[in-house]
């Protein structure tokens, strides 16, 4: 991780990362003033800055993305930040609701040994609480094959894998109705008419609405022999 930027430099650098489908995905001002919260003003001054760093290509008009340099600096906050979700709810017993915030403090640390002795101590991890991969020190990650419950799968039984968003308030519904990662459901059908879904969890028969099951990342549940 690059010791010369600031938390909020950081900030920027992250977002643009996590903005990104690709390596050659640009992302535009207002999807990175939406996600921080902040002005579309401050955020061109940032990019402009931060451009000048070497962390941004900046094409006016056409958005940015991140260089070699500002990508091996977002995976690093990335790695940090999910390693010490795994650290918060296996080793300190907090809930997956709970560990978002306080992560975001502590991957601000600025010391590589302390991230590879975090990674080492809790096992290489190649998951974090929510389902989120993992960076290893070299920025790879495992890819898993996955997708949203409510978008276009065939029916049958799925487990979820991970999920789209980490608010707290959702995390909080999805435990009040004994759905976390592992669950498995049935998908009985998808509902054209406002993208919801019919599912069957623990025999239970419900139709999860599609603010709910579209934040839902499942895999194809492996079948019993």
């Amino acid at each position: 991780m690059s010791k010369n930027n600031s938390r909020s430099e950081e900030d920027y650098i992250k977002s643009v990362y996590m903005l990104t489908e690709n390596a050659s995905t640009r992302v535009q001002t207002n999807q990175i003033a939406d996600r921080l919260h902040t002005s579309a003003a401050s955020v061109t001054d940032m990019i402009k800055k931060l451009s000048q760093k070497g962390m941004l290509e900046y094409a006016p008009y056409k958005g940015v993305k991140l260089t070699s340099e500002g990508h091996k600096a977002a995976t690093a906050l990335v790695r940090s930040h999910r390693l010490w979700e795994v650290f918060l709810v296996e080793k300190l017993g907090y809930d997956w609701a709970d560990v978002h915030d306080i992560a975001e403090q502590l991957e601000h640390i600025k010391s590589d040994d302390l991230t590879d002795r975090l990674a080492h101590f809790l096992g290489n991890p190649h998951f974090d609480p929510h389902g989120d991969p993992i960076p290893d020190a070299n920025g790879k990650y495992r890819l898993v094959n996955r997708a949203a419950l409510n978008s276009i799968l065939p029916k049958g039984r799925y487990i979820l894998t991970g999920v789209k968003t980490h608010d707290k308030d959702f995390l909080l519904m999805l435990e009040s109705y004994k759905i976390r990662l592992g669950t498995e459901m049935d998908l009985i059908e998808r509902l054209d008419f406002d993208n919801s879904v019919r599912v069957a969890i623990a025999d239970r028969v419900t139709i999860m609405p599609s603010t709910i099951a579209s934040n839902l990342l499942v895999a194809k549940a492996r079948q019993q022999s």
